[in-house]
This record gives C-alpha cells, structure tokens and sequence, in this order.
C-alpha cells in the first residue's frame, strides 16, 4: 500500500468545516467518492478529469499522470461500488458476494501502476499509465485489505449520520470514529452536554 508522508483526505461537513480522515488504505480513500444505492447522490465521478483529482488527493505519492477515458471512469465507479460492498459485508462478518469479488479480481487482474527510481534518486510512475492502472492498484490493494491480517477491522463509523468506512489499524484497536477531529468530537460534545443537563 502507497502512502503519503500524511496520509488520508480532506473533507468537509455538511456545515462546510474541514477536517482529516484517514481511511488507512488507498482502496476505501475511493469510497469517499459515492457508492452504491443511496451514496450515489454524493457521486463525484462524472468524467475522466474527477479520477484524475480523486488519484490527486489519495495517498498515492506521487500523483500519477493518467490517461483516462470515459469507459474508465464507468470502471471506477463499478471497481468503488463493488468495494463498498465487499468492505460493509466485512464489518457484519459476511462474506462478499460473488459478483463484487468478480469486479475487483478482474480489475486487480490488469497491470498496476509500476513504481520506479528517476536519475535524481525520486520516486516516479514508470512508463504511460491510464485509468485501468490506476484501478488496478485500487483493486490490489483491496484484495490485500480484505484477505490480510486488518480483514476484521474494517468498520463504519459509530455516528449515527456518519457512514464513512476506514481499517483501524491502531494497535489496541479501538478506533471508533472517522476522525477525532469531526465525529469524535461530536460525540464528546454531546457526552459533555448530556452531564451538564443530568446535573441540572
């Protein structure tokens, strides 16, 4: 998995406040892009120019210059609805359904991004890359995710109007929140406010 020297995005809240979620893995930083049923009306992948910000933003490092076509975008949000289906069935202990796991394995079947060194001593993308690579490092690192030792912390966020998806990959493993910044100070507000009022 690719990170970034800080990884995870920035969001903002319905009220428009900024703040960082880190997801823990290049493959559920695309779920923040829509997803399926009633996600879709958070779809921000229109067009080849939408992958291309969305592969900006992400961990990957650094960001790839991508040939991408319409047809790959439609592959996108496949490869993405496919995942968060996969990642939600993982959270209640049950296994994907056949069909999602046919659309990641047959994305993470094409050729990857291919890291390389530049004469400087850099870290670059070898050769041209287009959309299909780029969906095929997405889909790797989910088959990494979804079969590796992380599996079974594959959680939503615990606010009730939050259903963002991350790997809690602290080592007591008790994350709960997207992000302490947003949903976990919510709560601690509200917690703050609640012993306020039972002491009144």
């Amino acid at each position: 998995m690719d990170s970034a020297a800080t990884p995870g995005l920035t969001l903002y809240s319905h009220t428009g406040v900024a703040y960082r979620f880190d997801p823990g893995a290049l493959c559920l930083e695309l779920l923040t892009t829509g997803g399926p049923g009633p996600y879709a009306r958070y779809e921000v992948l229109h067009q080849p120019a939408d992958l291309a910000v969305w592969a900006g933003r992400s961990r990957l490092t650094p960001t790839p210059e991508l040939r991408i076509s319409e047809t790959e975008v439609a592959d996108a949000r496949r490869l993405r609805d496919a995942l968060f289906r996969a990642a939600i069935a993982r959270t209640r202990g049950e296994p994907p359904a056949p069909g999602d796991l046919k659309v990641i394995n047959e994305a993470s079947a094409h050729p990857p991004l291919a890291p390389a060194i530049g004469p400087g001593g850099d870290r670059r993308w070898a050769g041209a890359a287009g959309g299909a690579h780029l969906l095929a490092t997405v889909a790797r690192d989910a088959v990494e995710l979804l079969t590796g030792p992380f599996a079974h912390r594959i959680r939503v966020c615990a606010a009730d109007d939050c259903h963002l998806i991350y790997v809690d990959t602290s080592r007591p493993g008790r994350r709960r929140w997207c992000s302490m910044e947003h949903c976990g100070n919510r709560h601690k507000v509200r917690a703050l406010r609640t012993r306020r009022s039972e002491k009144e």
